[in-house]
């Protein structure tokens, strides 16, 4: 990308999309084409393969989606599946019917089997059975995998999938009851403190470990991406002639979906972000775990060798990302 190209970012307004909107413009890119969802519905196919005709982007950062913790995958199932394959299906087609040099679809380390191996690799896409309670979010973004992989296979388009591990960050749902883990936290032991509440209640047993990564650091590595020259940027848009071992049977497989993992490296458990968060919200009550609700995946750790290999590494502290997202949650 040049400081001419025009490039649209989908979801500008969410975490990832504005994360994207302040990487680019720290950049020097002023040419960043935005919609909000009144001036552009992206589930209306007229209408996005009109403002692709008329505004020609050169790049796509596809950031938008609906999401939503545990609690709202479990309520509104169809829509999560509906709206994600709507959306992403209108947008990657535009993009190829008006000549797109490069799109990166973000999705989701939600992706990968509920029982995967650890660290998760990117061959290990489609190797076992997903979690239940979004496994319908799962197979929309998995959908958006194999759209990106058939489309440079069939049109020679250059879509490459980023999956991020679970962010926070500046711009975060922090909605009571359809946000993710950090955000609903941080709302949690905040509301606490200020009620002078004794105790704060926690789903699940605490024992689950997640990865996290600031959302400044996502965008960053996005940007990174979408910039690779030609030689090192489509050895990464998915072959199914590579041979690799499947993780179960170690036999050799031929799959490399079009995809890169982005994350930290190490994890930490429920328990442990839990009392990092009471610490840094400044609460003093006991935090309870409610075992009758459910943990999700037990564990769920990218593997970002293939990101490092390109050059790439996370360089946000976990302590110093979570000040930051209280401090923009006291903001707004």
């Amino acid at each position: 990308m040049n400081p001419e190209s025009r490039i649209y970012v989908a979801g500008h307004r969410g975490l990832v999309g504005s994360a994207l909107m302040r990487n680019l413009a720290a950049k020097g890119y002023a040419n960043v084409l935005t919609r909000t969802h009144a001036e552009l519905d992206l589930t209306d196919q007229a209408r996005v393969e009109a403002f692709f005709a008329q505004e020609k982007p050169d790049y796509v950062f596809l950031a938008a989606a609906k999401v939503g913790g545990i609690l709202a995958n479990n309520e509104y199932p169809a829509e999560f599946i509906r709206d994600n394959l709507t959306i992403q299906t209108h947008i990657i087609h535009a993009a190829w019917k008006n000549d797109v040099q490069r799109l990166l679809f973000l999705g989701s380390s939600c992706i990968y089997p509920k029982l995967c191996p650890q660290p998760m690799k990117e061959e290990y896409l489609l190797t076992g059975p997903l979690e239940a309670t979004n496994r319908p979010y799962a197979l929309a973004k998995i959908a958006g995998v194999e759209m990106c992989w058939s489309y440079n296979r069939q049109y020679g388009t250059r879509y490459l999938a980023v999956m991020p591990t679970n962010l926070y960050g500046p711009g975060d749902n922090y909605h009571p009851e359809n946000s993710h883990v950090i955000p609903a936290l941080i709302r949690k032991f905040h509301e606490a403190k200020q009620n002078r509440s004794p105790t704060v209640s926690v789903w699940g047993t605490g024992t689950p470990k997640r990865e996290f990564i600031y959302s400044e650091d996502m965008a960053d590595a996005c940007v990174y991406l979408m910039n690779l020259p030609d030689e090192r940027f489509v050895p990464l848009l998915g072959s199914d002639a590579k041979r690799l071992p499947s993780p179960q049977s170690g036999e050799e497989r031929e799959f490399m979906p079009p995809l890169v993992n982005i994350g930290v490296g190490f994890d930490l458990t429920i328990r442990e972000l839990a009392e990092a968060v009471k610490q840094v919200t400044g609460y003093t009550g006991e935090i309870v775990f409610d075992a009758s609700k459910p943990d999700g995946t037990p564990r769920k750790l990218m593997d970002v060798t293939r990101l490092h290999a390109m050059g790439w590494h996370a360089f946000t502290p976990m302590r110093e990302g979570l000040a930051r997202a209280y401090t923009d949650f006291l903001a707004r």
